[in-house]
């Protein structure tokens, strides 16, 4: 095992990392069902049926088939949902949500990488309007994620990019071509078989929290298997002491965040003046 905070001896690297239930400990679509609920988006049935879905990806993850229905479900939930209010929540509810099931261990890992000197992207199968918020607010430098088809500022339902198997590991090749990446150099972390071929582009794979599958290919090929149990609140992590950049690009989204908010509520309130 190549230790992440060692610096790279040979071109540009980057460390690549699968975000639900390995940088987080949930679902992250999954997370903001209530959020989506309030905001009139979803049943109170669609937000018991995530509920149950949430549990059973939490008890074995998600193989091929899971993922495919997984898939499905969301493409039908969100036809017709606008775009600018599926933003506006997630902004709201970003830090209430998803700041306190962030893997420790994970936001350890994010320090030590980008303290060796290399990229941090995340590659998430989830919608990039709840992805992207995310990855700015560890600091990611890019940020791969499905991407639904939109037209008049609505989802069709159709899907344009769904970012999973190897669709990971492409994202992953073409990203090496854009911005000059050592693959051979290059980390990739996830908990999920779906992900084989993304470690497999990589020279320094590793496993975290791995379902059944994933375990079993690690241990036969030799790679490093984590185990990640503590999810903490960045503000709490980094209370009392200096923060070091991952909390530096928390409190840089958090002021984004709020400026989003304040911004829509204030569109809110001239709409209803008028």
């Amino acid at each position: 095992m190549v230790d992440p905070h060692v610096p790279a001896t040979a071109g540009r690297a980057a460390a690549f990392f699968d975000l639900d239930k390995t940088i987080i400990a949930r679902s992250s679509t999954l997370a903001f069902s209530r959020s989506f609920y309030r905001g009139g988006l979803i049943t109170r049935r669609a937000v018991v049926r995530s509920s149950y879905a949430q549990f059973v990806y939490l008890l074995g993850g998600a193989d091929h088939e899971q993922m495919e229905r997984m898939r499905a479900y969301l493409s039908s939930l969100v036809t017709g949902w606008d775009v600018a209010q599926v933003k506006e929540l997630v902004a709201e509810t970003l830090h209430e949500l998803i700041d306190p099931i962030i893997y420790d261990e994970a936001a350890t890992l994010l320090e030590e990488h980008r303290a060796a000197g290399r990229d941090i992207v995340v590659v998430s199968a989830s919608g990039a309007e709840v992805v992207e918020p995310i990855g700015e607010m560890l600091g990611a430098s890019r940020v791969v994620a499905t991407r639904m088809v939109v037209e008049d500022g609505r989802y069709t339902g159709e899907i344009e990019t769904y970012m999973a198997r190897e669709a990971k590991a492409d994202a992953v090749r073409r990203l090496a071509e854009e911005e000059g990446y050592d693959l051979a150099e290059s980390y990739a972390y996830s908990d999920s078989v779906t992900d084989l071929p993304m470690l497999e582009a990589v020279g320094h794979p590793s496993v975290v929290n791995p379902d059944r599958g994933l375990r079993k290919e690690a241990i036969a090929r030799g790679w490093p298997v984590l185990v990640f149990t503590k999810p903490v609140s960045l503000r709490d992590r980094f209370s009392g002491r200096t923060a070091p950049a991952l909390a530096t690009a928390a409190t840089v989204a958090g002021a984004a965040t709020a400026g989003y908010v304040w911004y829509a509520a204030r569109r809110r309130g001239r709409s209803a003046g008028a």
